[in-house]
């Protein structure tokens, strides 16, 4: 089925603009060969989900590193709607630089939030629900080719996303028995997704110090982090929010205030 016949097939008036634009435009379409993951010795690992009869089939082709479990390249081959498509392709760019367990977590929700012109309005239309799913299943077939690759000892499963305000009942589960490494690999990740992009948006940034005794975390500021008032306020208290609500109901974050101006801006 060509890309042409795919296309007028459900109503685009629907379809938010970043997910026509995957679709007119995908960059990951295509595959990897056997030969192709051994010349550059990397695992291939092959999900694929849907079938003909059905008129709806997702492969998704990856790259994988058998020294830690990273997936260094993705690409995708699909028949049926052109949702698909666009379901495919951004799974394909979301999964590169992660490894397959991180993959494997990727849900319908965020596929589409990755493609929202706003945030309020999803971008696939409901009747379109299917595809998304059929692409999540397939990074679970995909995922399940890696499970005997080992990952690194400091790497821990990162927390569940979560709606802003959303509590994760007792935090990260089994968090007190992590080693301090994971635990501050998980707090990395969670800073990345949910802290750190909104800190930047206002040209400033934040960095862990310490963890102390699992529940004190030590942070600095950077940028224009240093000279404004609402870091000691409203970033503050943020951050500490988020870090109660997906890590641990006790989590105290501490400032160190050794470079910090106010009032220098």
């Amino acid at each position: 089925m060509s890309l042409k016949a795919l296309l007028p097939l459900f109503p685009w008036s629907r379809y938010s603009k970043k997910m026509i634009a995957k679709i007119e435009k995908p960059r990951s379409a295509g595959f990897f060969t056997k030969e192709e993951s051994e010349a550059r010795a990397m695992r291939l690992a092959i999900g694929k989900e849907g079938g003909y009869k059905e008129g709806n089939l997702v492969w998704l082709y990856w790259l994988v590193d058998v020294d830690d479990g990273i997936i260094v390249d993705a690409k995708f081959q699909v028949y049926g709607q052109s949702a698909l498509i666009a379901a495919a392709e951004v799974a394909c760019e979301l999964v590169i630089g992660k490894n397959y367990d991180q993959a494997r977590r990727i849900g319908a929700d965020l596929l589409d939030k990755e493609l929202r012109d706003r945030s309020s309005q999803a971008a696939f239309p409901p009747e379109t629900s299917f595809h998304l799913n059929l692409v999540v299943d397939a990074l679970d077939r995909a995922a399940e080719q890696c499970m005997d690759i080992a990952l690194p000892t400091h790497y821990a499963a990162p927390p569940a996303p979560l709606e802003i305000g959303e509590v994760l009942k007792d935090g990260y589960p089994g968090w007190m028995q992590l080693d301090k490494s994971q635990q501050l690999y998980l707090i990395e990740e969670l800073l990345t997704s949910e802290i750190r992009p909104y800190i930047e948006l206002d040209a400033g940034g934040v960095k862990v110090v310490d963890l102390k005794e699992s529940l004190e975390l030590i942070i600095i500021y950077q940028g224009a982090c240093t000279s404004c008032f609402s870091a000691t306020g409203t970033t503050l208290s943020y951050i500490q929010q988020v870090l109660r609500a997906k890590i641990h109901p006790e989590m105290v974050v501490t400032p160190d205030l050794s470079n910090f101006q106010p009032g220098s801006f």
